[in-house]
Parts: structure tokens; C-alpha cells; sequence
């Protein structure tokens, strides 16, 4: 999931434009099993209610209410042509949230602010999880992998050309690859993340930083 930035239109995706999240789904979406099934779902692909039992403790009933619950917001979609009788195979959606607007509503502040709380977390975890698999990973892998820190003076104007851009590239690469089955050789599950964000603005005047830029890989 993203934290949408307002200036990113909703339909990102050419063909398959990105879910944006209402109230109710956000809502629906802030309890702590469905967001573990979603996780599991972008982490490992498709998958099935007695699956994702197995993998998270919870019974068969009880993922299988929570993933027609995600599939009711239009979170996650079944997966045609696959499964065996009434076995129902699922994969997630590329959905985002406008978390700022939200967050500013009393009406689901609280849900804004778990989820946004989860997001940070999930990430988190995931870098640690890339730090203790990359002392084993192929050296050719790591070599293509990128950590890039970059802290620039900007305008609001040019944050959001920034944004869009770099959202574009992202989009376009996310299309082209769309559909490609688990199985295939040569490929891994890749994670991107991108974040690009004004500090100092929160109710007091900006600190003067000077432009400096690392990469490392």
C-alpha cells in the first residue's frame, strides 16, 4: 500500500489504474489480521484461505471471512482459472490512501494513523530483513540493489515534479512486468520504496541544510 501524495493522480497504472482507498475501506483495512494477509499476499503471491491459515496461525474461517472482507474493498482479487472446486486462490491489488486527509478527520484519524504506523513498520522490517539476507545473496543481486539518501532545498512545485516522475518510472516498470508468474526463472520478488519529503515546515521555520547526496549499494 502508499501513502498517496496528492499531487500523483489515482490512475497511475495505464490500464490497471491504482484503487484509492475511501473511508470505508480504509477502515475495513485497519485490523491487524487483514493487514497481516496482505503483507503475506505481496510477499509470497497468491494464495489460498487454508495457505494463509497455515502460515499465520489463525483458522481457515477466520482468514477466509477476513479475505472477503479485503476483497469487498477491492484490496486484494481472486485469482481467475486457478483452484479446484470451491478452492479460491487470491492476490493483492496496488491500492494507495490520501493518509494526510484522513489522518485530519476525526471520523478515521485513528485508522489513518494505525495504518500509516503499519506502513513504517512493514518497511522497517522488510530493510531488516534485506540487511541479514544480503550477506548470502548472489553478488550480482546485491549489485543491482540501490539504498539512495538524498537531501536537496526545493520548492513545493519541484517536490512535486520530483514525485511525479520518479512515480512515473516506478509505474512503468510495475506495468511491464504485471502478471509474470511466481515460477519464472531468473526472477526474484523485488520491494521499491520511495519517499520524498519536506522537513522543518511542521509549525516552525525551516532549518538551512546544505545539498548532499549518497548512494551506496
Amino acid at each position: 500500500m502508499d501513502d498517496k501524495t496528492p499531487d500523483r493522480a489515482p490512475g497511475s497504472l495505464a490500464g490497471n489504474p491504482a484503487h484509492e482507498l475511501d473511508a470505508s475501506a480504509l477502515k475495513g483495512l485497519a485490523h491487524p489480521v487483514r493487514l497481516q494477509l496482505l503483507e503475506l499476499l505481496d510477499h509470497h503471491g497468491p494464495a489460498t484461505a487454508t495457505q494463509l491459515a497455515a502460515r499465520t496461525g489463525e483458522n481457515t474461517g477466520s482468514t477466509s471471512y477476513h479475505l472477503r472482507q479485503l476483497a469487498r474493498h477491492g484490496l486484494i482479487e481472486e485469482v481467475s482459472g486457478r483452484g479446484k472446486g470451491k478452492e479460491r486462490w487470491w492476490r493483492s491489488r496496488r491500492f494507495g490512501f490520501d493518509g494526510d486527509r484522513f489522518r485530519r478527520d476525526p471520523d478515521t484519524a485513528q485508522a489513518a494513523e494505525f495504518l500509516l504506523a503499519e506502513l513504517l513498520r512493514k518497511r522497517g522490517a522488510e530493510l531488516g530483513r534485506w540487511l541479514e539476507e544480503s550477506r548470502t545473496t548472489p553478488r550480482e543481486w546485491v549489485e543491482a540493489t540501490v539504498n539512495l539518501h538524498a537531501v536537496v532545498r526545493m520548492t513545493r512545485e519541484e517536490l512535486a515534479g520530483l514525485v511525479r516522475e520518479v512515480s512515473r518510472v516506478v509505474d512503468a516498470h510495475v506495468e511491464k512486468v504485471r502478471g509474470r508468474e511466481e515460477d519464472t526463472p531468473g526472477t526474484a520478488r523485488v520491494i521499491v520504496n520511495f519517499d520524498a519529503f519536506p522537513v522543518g515546515l511542521g509549525g516552525q521555520d525551516p532549518p538551512e541544510s546544505t545539498e548532499s547526496t549518497e548512494s551506496t549499494e
